[in-house]
């Protein structure tokens, strides 16, 4: 992501109308969030042993994630964001070298997939997005609230009975738990680094 498509102000990330900017990127370019695969794949390994998993990528964008697993042999890869111009950028970009993987355009808080249909689900900064409309972070208004508690419903509802909920972000867990904890999961918290720490949160569907 280059300097002059950032937003004049962050809360701009939470709004549709931002995302557009991808129709000024190339088709090569990307972004992502926090850390890279390649700093992460020890614990992907770990928490998705079996790489022909059906996995959920919430808020795809253009980031290289799912590229990047897809080399590394999860090959059941679903990408979904709200932007319809970086669904068809990454369309044009993986669909002949990585025809398995597939690319649609959804809101991560109304998702149109069957009840139980992936094993995994990977947020990596969209539900971030949603929370820097310009509010009291201890105190955030209600429609952040609904978003948030939106996306974990929609998210556990296509999950499985066995189902993962993986979310990497730099939110605390005072400030991240209270969307995440529900009844019938188990929720995990790693926290990654030294100095400045990011958070990996680890729903699990429990089988009641």
């Amino acid at each position: 992501m280059s300097t002059r498509t950032l937003p004049a102000k962050n809360e701009y990330y939470g709004t549709k109308a931002y995302w557009k900017r991808y129709s000024e990127e190339g088709l090569e370019e990307s972004f992502d969030w926090f850390k890279s695969y390649s700093e992460l794949a020890g614990l992907i390994h770990e928490l998705i042993p079996d790489k022909s998993s059906k996995i959920l990528m919430l808020g795809c964008g253009n980031s290289r994630l799912s590229e990047d697993m897809w080399e590394d042999g999860y090959r059941n890869i679903t990408n979904v964001d709200y932007s319809n111009v970086v669904i068809e950028q990454m369309k044009q970009r993986h669909g002949v070298l990585r025809p398995e993987m597939d690319w649609q355009e959804m809101d991560v808080r109304n998702l149109t997939f069957e009840e139980g249909t992936f094993d995994v689900a990977i947020d990596k900064g969209t539900m971030d997005a949603m929370m820097t409309a310009k509010v009291d972070v201890w105190d955030p208004p209600q429609e952040v609230v609904n978003n948030c508690n939106q996306e974990v419903a929609e998210t556990l509802r296509v999950l499985g009975p066995q189902g993962i909920f993986i979310y990497l972000t730099f939110g605390q867990p005072h400030f991240r738990r209270r969307y995440l904890q529900r009844q019938g999961t188990e929720l995990e918290i790693k926290a990654l680094g030294e100095a400045f720490h990011y958070y990996l949160y680890i729903l699990r569907k429990r089988t009641l």
